[in-house]
């Protein structure tokens, strides 16, 4: 027995070599493909950065490296509203990230975990809200924000993001929940949890993957929303990036240098969102989606 346990070992080893092996002509295709995907991914972010480098006179020239000047960025600091755009995105973005996070959660703890009369209704409008563009809901919404008086507020916007990302996050936390064993539920009703302690001190703990995906989702979707964020707020003191961002583009042109500048601003605080996410990303969304 041992004897055809280690030929078969062997063999297998042999085989999985042999699938390793490529030719040379195979691994350089594979690497220039490899290669190129990188330049083309890298390129628009690389031209961004270097224009927003550049004066105004070379902005739309080649010359990248001539006379490169931090003006772009003092300029936009100095006079524009780019600080209060700022500051107005991570209020709006944080709450729409908190808020989202903690009813998703919820949400798709309850879909996963009880039976409650309107569940299999809940789960349809869960999946239907996801179907409708921007075009289509923009004027309804802005009709209800409108009636609330909640137009130019940031609590409209909140409000809005939070009707685009919870839908999607709470299924998807629902499929997560359904990964984890029922008997940890069990285990809190024993020790005398209430099923909100159940929830929160056994559960959340084991759901950190989905909860770092829902986190991301809800903050990219309020950070860099354009449609909701120019439509619901005006003044220039009450904009966000997304909407101060078309203050540089008129009908007779843009301002690429201070337009770039910000855009490099803007992408910042979304590579540290996604850099100290992107280690549960795979995880939770391969394992939100295991139970649909």
């Amino acid at each position: 027995m041992t004897t055809v346990t280690a030929n078969h070992a062997r063999h297998s080893a042999r085989k999985v070599r042999k699938r390793g092996d490529r030719s040379p002509a195979a691994s350089l295709a594979l690497h220039l493909t490899l290669i190129i995907s990188s330049v083309i991914a890298v390129f628009p972010v690389l031209w961004v950065l270097l224009t927003s480098l550049k004066p105004a006179k070379f902005a739309s020239t080649t010359d990248f490296f001539k006379e490169t000047t931090f003006e772009n960025y003092t300029n936009l600091i100095k006079d524009t509203e780019f600080l209060s755009w700022f500051g107005n995105s991570v209020i709006v973005a944080g709450l729409s990230t908190v808020i989202g996070v903690f009813v998703s959660a919820t949400t798709g703890y309850a879909v996963s975990r009880f039976r409650f009369p309107g569940k299999r209704g809940l789960m349809w409008t869960l999946l239907v809200t996801q179907m409708f563009p921007v075009a289509v809901l923009i004027v309804p919404i802005y009709n209800i924000m409108s009636t609330m008086g909640l137009l130019n507020q940031p609590a409209g916007l909140v409000i809005t993001y939070l009707t685009i990302s919870v839908p999607f996050c709470a299924w998807m936390m629902k499929g997560f929940f359904d990964t984890i064993p029922r008997e940890i539920d069990e285990s809190g009703q024993v020790d005398g949890l209430t099923p909100f302690g159940t929830f929160w001190r056994l559960i959340l703990p084991l759901a950190k993957p989905g909860l770092a995906v829902t986190a991301f989702y809800s903050f990219i979707t309020a950070w860099g929303e354009v449609a909701y964020a120019s439509a619901f707020m005006v003044g220039d003191e009450n904009l966000t990036l997304a909407g101060g961002l078309q203050k540089f583009v008129n009908q007779y042109g843009a301002q690429w240098g201070p337009m770039t500048a910000a855009s490099v601003l803007i992408a910042i605080p979304a590579a540290l969102v996604f850099l100290f996410a992107q280690k549960h990303l795979v995880t939770g969304m391969s394992a939100g989606a295991v139970k649909g």
